[in-house]
C-alpha cells in the first residue's frame, strides 16, 4: 500500500511538472489573439526590458488626479485617485501599418512593463470594477501607452506650528524599484502639464495654491534609481476655524468682563459668570484638538491663542477675588481713620498751659535763654512712632475697592486688543 501511495505520487508530480496548467491557458490564450499580436508574442521575453543590455528605456509619465478624498493631520497623510500613465518604446511590438492597437488590460500579463511605485505610499489599490481599470495601446512604432486607475493614502510631513493658518507642502513620489539608471529614465512627457486636475480640486479644508514637478534620482545603498516628484501646496481655509473656534472664544472672554459692571456684592452671580466662562473656554480647547495628532508636542498657533483667552477669563476671575478681598478689609480702613482722627483730637485738646509753656520756651529762645523741658513730657519719638505704624499699615490697603473693577473695565479690553493684533501680524505675515 506504502508502494503505490508512492508512485501514484512520482506520476502526479511529472504530470504536473510536464504539463502545468498555466502554460495551457497560455497557449490558449495566445492562440485567441489575432494574427497580428501573436506575430508579436512570438519570442517575446516579457522578463527582459527593451534595448536589453544596451542604453536605458526611457518611460516618459503623466498623471491626473481625480480627487484627494481626505487629508489628515493626525496621520500625516491623503489619500489620492490618479490616473497614471506610462508611455516607453519597446522595439519588440512594431505593428505593420498606420494604426494603433489597443488591447484588453489583461493583456499586461503578457508583456514587460515599468516596475514603478509609490514612494511612502502607506496604501493603495488598483480598482477592478466592472474589470481592472487598466489599458494598454501599441502604437505603429512600438511605443507602448500602459494607463492605470489608482487609489493610494500617501504620507505627507506636515508643520502645524502655524495651524490653522499654515500652509503645507505635499508630494507625490514615483520611483523604480529594481531598475537603476543604467537601465531605465524616467522623464515627465509635458513638464508641469504633465500634471492635471490638481488646479480644479475642490477641497474642504485646503485650497490648491500651486504645484511644480521635477526629475530626480533617488540614492540607496543598491545604487542610483530614477524619480518623479509632484510638489502641491495646500493652503488651509482659516473661515471655518474663525466661525468654529476664535469668535466664540473671543465672546466667551466678552462675557468675562460682564462681571465688572456687576456689583462686588453680588457674590453669586460674578462667580457663576467666572466658573461659567472657565468651564466652557476649557471644553473648547480641548475640542480643538480632537482633529490634531495626540503625541505632536508643538505648540500650535490656535493653542496660543486659546491660551490667551483663557488667560483673560481666569485672570477676570481674579480680578473679582481680589476686589472682594478689599471690600472685606473695609471696617479695618475705619477703624485706622478713627484711630488717626483721634490722635489729631488729642493734640488739638492739650492744656492751656502747655501751650503757655510752648510760647515761653519760644520767647527763651529768641532772647537766647533756655528754658528747662518739662519732666512729664511725652517722648516725641513715641507719637511719631504710633503714627508711622499706622500710617504704613493703612498703605497695605485700596481706599477705594470698587476702583479696581473701574481700571479693569479698561485694562482688560485695551489688552485684549493689543495681543490680539500682535497675535494676528505674527501668524499672518511672519
Amino acid at each position: 500500500m506504502h508502494y503505490l501511495v508512492q508512485t501514484l505520487t512520482v506520476l502526479l508530480w511529472t504530470s504536473v511538472t510536464l504539463h502545468p496548467p498555466s502554460s495551457h491557458v497560455g497557449r490558449g490564450f495566445t492562440k485567441a489573439l489575432p494574427q497580428n499580436i501573436q506575430h508579436l508574442m512570438k519570442g517575446y521575453n516579457k522578463y527582459l526590458r527593451p534595448f536589453f543590455e544596451r542604453e536605458p528605456v526611457e518611460v516618459g509619465m503623466s498623471l491626473d488626479i481625480a480627487s484627494i478624498d481626505t487629508i489628515s493631520e493626525i496621520n500625516m497623510d491623503y489619500t489620492a485617485t490618479i490616473f497614471l500613465r506610462q508611455r516607453w518604446q519597446d522595439e519588440r511590438l512594431l505593428l505593420m501599418g498606420n494604426r494603433s492597437l489597443s488591447v484588453d488590460g489583461r493583456l499586461v500579463e503578457m508583456l514587460w512593463v515599468p516596475d514603478t511605485f509609490i514612494v511612502d505610499s502607506k496604501k493603495s489599490f488598483l480598482h477592478d470594477i466592472t474589470v481592472d481599470n487598466r489599458l494598454i495601446r501599441i502604437f505603429p512604432n512600438g511605443t507602448v501607452l500602459y494607463a492605470l486607475r489608482i487609489t493610494a493614502t500617501v504620507a505627507c510631513n506636515m508643520d502645524l506650528t502655524k495651524y490653522p493658518m499654515d500652509r503645507q507642502t505635499c508630494a507625490l513620489q514615483l520611483e523604480s524599484w529594481g531598475y537603476n539608471t543604467d537601465d531605465m529614465v524616467f522623464y515627465w512627457t509635458r513638464g508641469n502639464d504633465s500634471v492635471r486636475g490638481l488646479d480644479s480640486l475642490k477641497l474642504a479644508q485646503y485650497t490648491v495654491e500651486k504645484f511644480y514637478t521635477s526629475v530626480s534620482e533617488a540614492v540607496y545603498e543598491t545604487g542610483h534609481y530614477p524619480k518623479l516628484v509632484v510638489f502641491f501646496e495646500l493652503q488651509r481655509n482659516v473661515l471655518y476655524f474663525i466661525l468654529e473656534t476664535y469668535i466664540p472664544s473671543i465672546l466667551l472672554v466678552v462675557l468675562s468682563w460682564i462681571s465688572f459692571w456687576i456689583s462686588q456684592s453680588s457674590v453669586p452671580a460674578r462667580i457663576c459668570i467666572g466658573m461659567t466662562t472657565v468651564l466652557t473656554m476649557t471644553t473648547l480647547m480641548m475640542g480643538s484638538r480632537t482633529s490634531l495628532p495626540t503625541g505632536n508636542c508643538s505648540i500650535k498657533a490656535i493653542d496660543v491663542y486659546l491660551g490667551i483667552c483663557f488667560s483673560f477669563i481666569f485672570g477676570a476671575l481674579v480680578e473679582y477675588a481680589v476686589a472682594h478681598f478689599y471690600t472685606l478689609q473695609q471696617p479695618t480702613l475705619f477703624e485706622i481713620q478713627r484711630e488717626l482722627q483721634k490722635e489729631s483730637d488729642e493734640t488739638s485738646a492739650a492744656p492751656p498751659s502747655a501751650q503757655a509753656e510752648s510760647s515761653n520756651t519760644s520767647s527763651g529762645l529768641r532772647n537766647g535763654h533756655t528754658t528747662a523741658e518739662p519732666k512729664n513730657k511725652e517722648p516725641a519719638g513715641t507719637r511719631i512712632s504710633g503714627t508711622t505704624r499706622i500710617t504704613k499699615l493703612a498703605c497695605g490697603f485700596i481706599s477705594n475697592p470698587h476702583h479696581i473693577d473701574n481700571y479693569s473695565r479698561l485694562a482688560f479690553p485695551l489688552s485684549f486688543i493689543a495681543i490680539n493684533f500682535l497675535y494676528w501680524a505674527y501668524y499672518l505675515y511672519v
